[in-house]
């Protein structure tokens, strides 16, 4: 792979915060990484963020057009804009004033849950392992960069359906599980063509 991508992934000022909080967060947790609880919260921090991305995906970010114009601009800078205009590096990523206070309703949530500070750390540490690894899937997505394996070339086939085919399947960018459990998961030659895969402001649903 050419190191272009990887300087440009990495120096994208989103990213760099995400890596400057990933480093503090998982600086943190090796303190404590002889404890098997740790990573267990670790690995449930991974698992919750990589269920997440379908339902933020579909129900949030595919939301029906909304009537209130300031929403209306909150949703396009989130999505609407990136179906329309895909390969615009600027609209790829997610920007920190939607991720991190996701994060932190996560964690406030898990801390409720385990009054623990220390497995809350290392749940967090999880959620933004797991969001590096989304973003730089969904970056591979957009960028003319072959997967070395099948699993990720096949990946990378259905989001690019779902963005120039049926806006309405394939919402997974880092694994299709979800997808294949609630039927969003077709063969492409079955599904129609949409007319909105790339203007989501217009969807009659």
């Amino acid at each position: 792979m050419n190191t272009k991508y990887f300087k440009e992934f990495l120096t994208f000022p989103d990213i760099m915060i995400m890596l400057v909080l990933l480093v503090s967060l998982m600086g943190y947790t090796f303190f404590h990484a002889l404890s098997f609880s740790t990573w267990f919260a670790f690995l449930i921090g991974m698992a919750i963020y990589g269920m997440s991305e379908y339902v933020i995906h579909r129900f949030i970010f595919h939301m029906k057009t909304p009537e209130n114009p300031f929403l209306l601009k909150v949703i396009k800078r989130l999505h609407f804009d990136h179906h329309a205009d895909p390969d615009d590096l600027k609209l790829l990523f997610l920007p920190i004033w939607f991720s991190l206070p996701g994060f932190s309703i996560f964690g406030v949530i898990f801390y409720v849950i385990t009054n623990n500070l220390t497995l809350t750390i290392a749940f967090l540490a999880g959620i933004v392992v797991y969001f590096m690894y989304y973003e730089w899937k969904h970056y591979i997505a957009h960028r003319p960069i072959q997967p070395r394996t099948a699993l990720g070339k096949k990946i990378k086939k259905a989001h690019l359906w779902h963005h120039f085919k049926n806006e309405n399947y394939w919402f997974g960018v880092t694994h299709t599980s979800v997808d294949k459990t609630f039927g969003t998961y077709k063969d492409q030659k079955l599904v129609e063509k949409s007319e909105t895969a790339k203007n989501l402001e217009k969807r009659v649903k």
